[in-house]
């Protein structure tokens, strides 16, 4: 014991010392299986993070686990320069599970947003197209091009001047779209459910609405599921369940289960808009990232991911709405799947410490959201559990001496 918090000290002095202060963590993490995660004093949390819808099969889950192994002993990594035979099997499930296309393989979703933009740029640079038309409240990344066409202002703050090109309006307002598009316009992005900006699903009309509005002017539709996608809200794309196909959809996160790995597919037509030379990733589609990735589409299909994630939604959804009836601090419980956000009358933070300290690891959203991501495969048990901790978490909440 005397040695673990040795070690303890030393991973933390590691830590302020050495690496760079872009996030605020307080606990340290060392095993993880199915939904849960064990911090370094081996205490057990209930994940419904799952490492910002990442871990969507769980923690270390076992064919992954087994696939990353195998392919480690056989080939880790060959340029793009050279095929590898995962890369095209992995694009061919992808389109089976999507729609007829192609799909480019980089590392993150910040790297398949850009993919997006630059193909929506060099498709319409012919006619003098280069606007996005990009929605508030929107998270597309860190980059410099996707941080200006992310609508929250306060990641843009410091890295003025934002790169132009991006036209930022309201989401679910189709009308706004229209007053915005102009000659200049190539595209249109979206999340299909936003997620850092507050758990805010698209209403039901609005993508269709959307959908003939590009078509009647020219213009390219985009979605960005990095979040959403992945059977997160019930279905292997979240378009899917608004039944709205796209002309070029961004996935990362949960393709490799916590392996780095992320895609954008775009529909034939536009197949060859990027030649070769260019667009590139050198370690985009390696044999490694793309056995993860197939065992995690692999899964889907063997153990009735998207069955469970909507049997589960509808589980909890219920039960966070009936503790919303009971704590007047709750305003909404919102969401689509397993992408739930609980609407608070107060910044969500409290409310997220607060279940940490029990157990259950939540994150927030939008300030005042606080937000779950469960695995897709969470058991009924485990739903309870989560239910029982966020009650306990709100009465505590509501007595303490800052409730108002």
């Amino acid at each position: 014991m005397a040695e673990d918090k040795k070690n303890y000290k030393e991973i933390l002095e590691y830590q302020d010392k050495y690496v760079m202060h872009t996030y605020s963590a307080d606990l340290l993490m060392v095993k993880g299986k199915g939904s849960y995660v064990w911090d370094s004093a081996n205490r057990k949390y209930l994940d419904f993070s799952t490492g910002i819808s990442v871990c969507n099969l769980g923690h270390c889950h076992p064919a992954v686990t087994r696939a990353i192994k195998e392919q480690a002993a056989k080939l880790v990594h060959v340029s793009n320069l050279y095929m590898n035979e995962k890369q095209p099997q992995l694009a061919a499930k992808l389109v089976e599970k999507g729609f007829d296309g192609f799909v480019f393989l980089a590392n993150s979703g910040a790297e398949a947003n850009e993919g997006m933009i630059k193909l929506a740029r060099k498709w319409g640079s012919a006619k003098g197209r280069f606007e996005i038309i990009v929605m508030e409240e929107s998270f597309h990344g860190r980059t410099l091009a996707t941080l200006a066409a992310t609508g929250r202002s306060k990641y843009r703050a410091g890295f003025s001047p934002d790169m132009p090109g991006f036209i930022h309006v309201p989401f679910n307002d189709v009308s706004a779209i229209e007053k915005k598009i102009s000659d200049k316009t190539c595209a249109v992005m979206l999340e299909p459910v936003q997620g850092e900006g507050g758990i805010i699903p698209a209403k039901q009309d609005y993508l269709k609405d959307v959908r003939k509005l590009c078509d009647k002017h020219g213009i390219l539709l985009m979605y960005d599921e990095v979040q959403c996608g992945m059977g997160r809200t019930g279905t292997f794309f979240a378009w899917q369940g608004y039944g709205v196909q796209p002309d070029a959809l961004s996935m990362a996160k949960a393709l490799g289960n916590g392996f780095p790995i992320g895609a954008f597919m775009v529909k034939r037509e536009l197949g060859s808009v990027l030649g070769a030379g260019t667009h590139a990733s050198t370690f985009g589609g390696t044999p490694l990232a793309c056995a993860a990735a197939l065992a995690v589409v692999e899964a889907f299909d063997s153990e009735n991911i998207l069955e469970n994630c909507v049997k589960q939604s509808e589980f909890l959804m219920s039960g966070l709405s009936k503790l919303a009836k009971k704590n007047k601090c709750v305003r909404e419980v919102r969401g689509k799947g397993l992408l739930i956000g609980v609407v608070l009358d107060k910044p969500a933070n409290e409310l997220r410490k607060i279940a940490s300290s029990k157990g259950l690891l939540v994150l927030t959203c939008g300030e005042t959201v606080l937000r779950l991501l469960p695995p897709l495969n969470v058991s009924r048990k485990e739903a309870e559990e989560a239910l029982d901790i966020i009650d306990e978490s709100l009465k505590q909440l509501q007595e303490s001496p800052n409730a108002k």
